[in-house]
């Protein structure tokens, strides 16, 4: 017999991209999912394959070391009878000189590119043949994989979805704005791969990096870090949470993940300027589903940044509601990080699911800028031991917060709230635009048995009190309408929950804010009123909060902090009530115009009005979609947009994918920030 010569060979990328659901990727490369089989065919020449006669054997290799003991390697011949736990390959059929083989890796094999080649040996004689490469991921549906999620609609929405919600605003406002994960797109896959090449351990460790490749529970701390530049990592993004942002984009001019991992390769891997949590979770969130792990972003609201660990934040205030003094703890108006789901076998105990990971630079874990993973049962139980940062996640859900009021002889009194930390933990639906409440995985109802327990467990003295045991409330309400541009009224309501006369005063403030707790100017104040309570009663007291006096000191995060301190007079005691408003930026309206075809065109109508009183200058729009917009479109106004006149353009869009897809509009000004809005589009096929 002749050697056996390999001419041609066909890695079947369209096949393989559709039963792997990789073909999205649109890369020119194979792209698989490991525990499931994948087809290749070879074309000999001269002869085919015999059987008994010649020997084919493949090996794959991957990482800068590759080594059977590390598992970043494996040699294994052509069998009849594959086993699971390892590599294998398989005779599906031979048709004359060609034959096709099925390929398939363990589901706990590392994932990364591997180099692809075949041995095939006559009798004494063998000769190599370098096939290719091809990328090895995460498999959410084989259910040997850590990864595994059993749900369909939950795998769409958590690996294959390209676009999403985040949720923003404040706890007693929740909105969510549009995002582009984007990670099938162009290069990204090749982005995420080399950022676990450059990371610190891999350049510490190439050997042992590569070989802890199959575990989720490694990957997603090495992301959780390298999305930050903290530790000068080669990170993507850095972080910024004031003014000035010239030399960068703004946090909230961001509406997808796809223009930030591209800037961050075209730079030399120097991170990008800048973000903010929303941003780091996104991004986060992009390659985690990227890798094949299934993640959403999560938001927390009234998050705790409970420094000294004590899990209580002290505020102190002077008699008129402002700051007396910066305290390093903070309540952040909302939080992001993100959940990715995984097995725990690392953990003794059920903790397997999703588990927080929380890529915003807050606190060092393990001497690096990362956070999790944390599995949420376990912030749930209060088992604090346990790996990674629960504590301090524990912290940011459960924390007391005290007002101190410092008065003018430098007395301090103090003010204990009902809870107002980890409210309305929020993420985006399965498979709709709505939002879904979490709360009740993170923590037990408030004032149950199961709470006090939790809290015993985590040492944790629980300071609030609940609201029907108060003899006095307190809270904030705010009229319909904070709209930019526009004044608007808050109120101050007392409740006597006693039934005898109760006589106190009370006083307003408010100042602008930003969405990390930081304060800035006050722009509302009003005098010192007493007020007669009858028993079982309730008063309102009015402050109206002008435009004029916000305008200059309002961030971009449009939020207004509003303060009120009432002095019971029969006790002396100080209460403190804390509203976040936010004001509300204007509606962006998006029609399209024509019937939604693939690789048709079709045109969609953009527009804002401005609700200003001085003109909007050096305005922008910014348009991005997975599978509409090929990459962002931006249009510059040539002119400004006077007061109430409406900005408004024309885009043209050939739509590449089928199905359900999300047009996502920001719109930039000198005057009118961060201004967001989107449309969903479906997709038809063009008719035969």
């Amino acid at each position: 017999f002749t050697d056996l010569v390999l001419d041609t060979w066909d890695l079947q990328l369209e096949r393989n991209g559709r039963e792997h659901r990789t073909a999205d990727m649109g890369c020119k490369q194979l792209v698989v999912r490991r525990g499931q089989p994948f087809t290749i065919t070879l074309r000999f020449s001269g002869r085919g394959y015999e059987e008994g006669v010649d020997k084919l054997a493949f090996n794959v290799e991957t990482g800068p070391c590759p080594s059977e003991t590390s598992g970043t390697r494996s040699h294994f011949a052509m069998t009849d009878c594959p086993e699971e736990s390892c590599w294998s390959a398989v005779m599906q059929q031979q048709d004359g000189e060609s034959l096709s083989v099925s390929l398939c890796s363990p589901p706990s094999a590392r994932i990364g590119c591997y180099t692809l080649t075949l041995e095939a040996c006559t009798e004494y004689q063998g000769s190599s043949f370098h096939i290719g490469h091809f990328i090895l991921l995460f498999n959410p549906w084989h259910p040997e994989d850590t990864v595994f999620l059993r749900d369909e609609s939950e795998r769409r929405e958590y690996v294959l979805s390209q676009q999403g919600l985040i949720y923003q605003g404040t706890s007693n406002y929740i909105f969510s704005v549009p995002w582009n994960f984007g990670q099938f797109e162009d290069d990204i896959l090749s982005i995420c791969l080399n950022m676990l090449d450059i990371n610190p351990k891999h350049l510490r460790d190439q050997n042992r990096d590569c070989s802890r490749r199959n575990d989720p529970v490694y990957i997603g701390r090495v992301v959780s870090a390298m999305v930050n530049c903290n530790d000068e990592d080669q990170g993507v993004l850095a972080g910024r949470w004031h003014d000035p942002y010239d030399d960068g984009t703004n946090p909230m001019s961001w509406i997808g993940s796809v223009d930030i991992l591209k800037r961050w390769k075209d730079f030399g891997c120097q991170p990008v300027k800048y973000g903010q949590c929303w941003v780091f979770a996104a991004v986060a969130c992009t390659v985690m589903r990227c890798l094949g792990i299934p993640t959403r972003v999560v938001t927390n609201y009234n998050s705790a940044h409970d420094t000294n660990a004590n899990l209580t934040i002290d505020h102190y205030l002077n008699e008129k509601g402002g700051q007396e003094r910066q305290s390093w703890d903070k309540i952040w108006n909302f939080h992001c990080w993100v959940e990715s789901w995984m097995a725990r076998p690392d953990l003794a105990g059920d903790y397997d699911g999703w588990q927080v990971l929380d890529p915003t630079p807050q606190e060092k874990s393990e001497g690096v800028f990362c956070c999790g993973p944390a599995p949420v049962k376990a912030i749930k139980e209060g088992d604090m031991h346990l790996k990674y940062d629960i504590p301090f996640i524990f912290a940011e859900v459960n924390a007391d917060v005290v007002y101190w009021v410092v008065q003018g002889d430098g007395m301090q009194k103090q003010s204990i709230q009902s809870s107002v930390v980890g409210k309305h933990i929020s993420t985006k639906s399965v498979g709709k635009d709505s939002r879904e409440d979490i709360t009740h995985n993170y923590k037990y109802p408030e004032g149950s048995e199961e709470e006090r327990k939790v809290f015993a467990k985590a040492e944790h003295e629980k300071k609030s009190v609940l609201e029907e045991d108060e003899a006095l409330h307190l809270k904030i309400k705010v009229s319909e309408g904070a709209n930019k541009g526009s004044d608007f009224d808050v109120f101050a309501v007392i409740n006597n929950n006693t039934d005898v006369e109760r006589v106190c005063s009370v006083r307003l403030c408010a100042r602008t804010t930003s969405y990390n707790g930081t304060t800035g100017p006050q722009c509302g104040l009003t005098d010192l009123i007493d007020i007669d309570l009858e028993p079982r009663s309730e008063k309102r007291v009015p402050m109206r909060i002008l435009y004029e006096q916000y305008k200059d000191s309002l961030t971009q995060d449009n939020l207004i902090k509003v303060v009120a301190l009432l002095t019971d007079h029969q006790t002396g005691d100080v209460m403190v009530a804390v509203r976040d408003v936010y004001v509300e930026n204007p509606p962006i309206k998006i029609r399209i115009l024509g019937e939604p075809m693939q690789n048709r065109k079709l045109v969609a109508e953009i527009s804002m009005v401005n609700p200003l009183e001085v003109p909007l200058s050096n305005c922008m729009f910014v348009v991005e979609g997975s599978g509409l917009t090929h990459g962002q479109r931006v249009k510059q106004l040539e002119e400004p947009v006077e007061p109430q006149a409406e900005a408004k353009f024309r885009l043209d869009l050939v739509p590449h994918q089928l199905g359900l897809q999300k047009l996502m509009v920001d719109f930039e000004s000198d005057q009118l920030r961060g201004v967001k809005g989107y449309r969903n589009v479906i997709i038809a096929p063009q008719p035969m």
